[in-house]
């Protein structure tokens, strides 16, 4: 896999738009003030769950599969809080609806990059299933012959690049020009909507951007993203990119192969058993084809269930497209203008 080592990124090119979270003059409700801060809570609370116990578990297909469950209970919580807000679409300003619309359709771009690679990457299982089966049930000159061409291909699948992981880059940094909020004038209710829309985007950033940087092997997908101080979940999101992102670094920086842990784990042990094969060394050690054979069930296994998880995420940013573009809908219609018309 091609590895780029490149200096941390900057995010707002374009300043600071936290200068438009607390207009002057204006204070919220206790009511909307509370409904504010118990999302803000629960934001921070998610993202302490990320913070991993030891730097070994960062980049396991585990964290990642933790992480993706936060962005879903995230974007589950935004939903419960326009209910609460009591904000109907017909309500909105139409500066929202784009908003909300154009971040959407890109988090089905990333969704669909991910699970493609995802899927990928366990289409290399067939090869070592077939490695182990040849070595196990095979005899003479010829098992080694299939065992090694079996290694060499799936070393050739891995270490393949994705050109929809490639484009994600693109996507994300589309998404960070969306993170300027709006100005909200004359919506009390509007300020607590946008302001929450800014957890959840700088959440769905960052994670995938770590996704993206665990696939591609390069730091160039890695953002680090400057937050005002002004959100509850702010320091706890600082400590995490933080610890996240330097581990991060380190490993790309000591030369890995790769920095999925799992993936490592089966690329190690294939590097172990291949000078064995490569030599035809009769018999081949038992251990080291229960270690394959182990590493990479965890691996596929692993990659199944984050897997779910980005199907989960998928369907959940699907369906809360629908219902807004079905609600712009039944009030445009009630209103009188054209159905599907923003």
């Amino acid at each position: 896999m091609s590895r780029a080592q490149d200096p941390p990124r900057g995010f707002f090119p374009f300043g600071n738009p936290f200068r438009m979270l607390s207009p002057k003059g204006s204070a919220l409700s206790p009511w909307l003030l509370s409904l504010l801060n118990n999302f803000e809570l629960l934001l921070a609370e998610r993202l302490k769950k990320l913070m991993p116990k030891s730097k070994s578990d960062i980049l396991t297909l585990s964290w990642m599969k933790l992480a993706m469950e936060s962005l879903c209970e995230t974007h589950t919580n935004i939903n419960t809080l326009i209910t609460d807000l009591q904000l109907p679409v017909s309500d909105w300003e139409e500066k929202w609806v784009d908003v909300y619309l154009d971040v959407s359709v890109k988090l089905l771009d990333l969704c669909n990059a991910f699970s493609s690679e995802l899927t990928r990457l366990n289409q290399g299982d067939l090869y070592l299933k077939c490695v182990l089966h040849s070595l196990q049930s095979g005899s003479g000159e010829k098992k080694y012959l299939q065992a090694r061409s079996s290694l060499d291909s799936w070393r050739q699948h891995v270490n393949a690049n994705n050109a929809r992981i490639e484009n994600c880059r693109a996507v994300l940094d589309s998404l960070v020009k969306s993170l300027s909020l709006p100005k909200v004038k004359n919506s009390d209710k509007g300020k607590v909507l946008m302001r929450a829309f800014y957890g959840v985007k700088v959440q769905t950033v960052y994670i995938c951007s770590v996704f993206t940087a665990a696939w591609s092997d390069s730091t160039s997908d890695l953002f680090d993203l400057p937050v005002s101080d002004k959100p509850l979940w702010a320091k706890v999101f600082t400590d995490v990119q933080s610890v996240v992102n330097g581990e991060i670094r380190e490993m790309f920086s000591s030369g890995r192969s790769t920095i999925l842990k799992e993936l490592e784990a089966v690329d190690a042990s294939v590097e172990k058993l291949y000078p064995m094969v490569q030599d035809g060394v009769d018999p081949v050690e038992v251990e080291s084809l229960k270690e394959l054979g182990t590493q990479a069930e965890k691996l596929s296994q692993g990659l199944d269930q984050l897997l779910e998880e980005v199907d989960s995420f998928f369907k959940m940013t699907l369906s809360g497209r629908d219902v807004l573009l079905c609600n712009l809908r039944s009030s445009d219609s009630f209103s009188g203008n054209a159905v599907g018309e923003i």
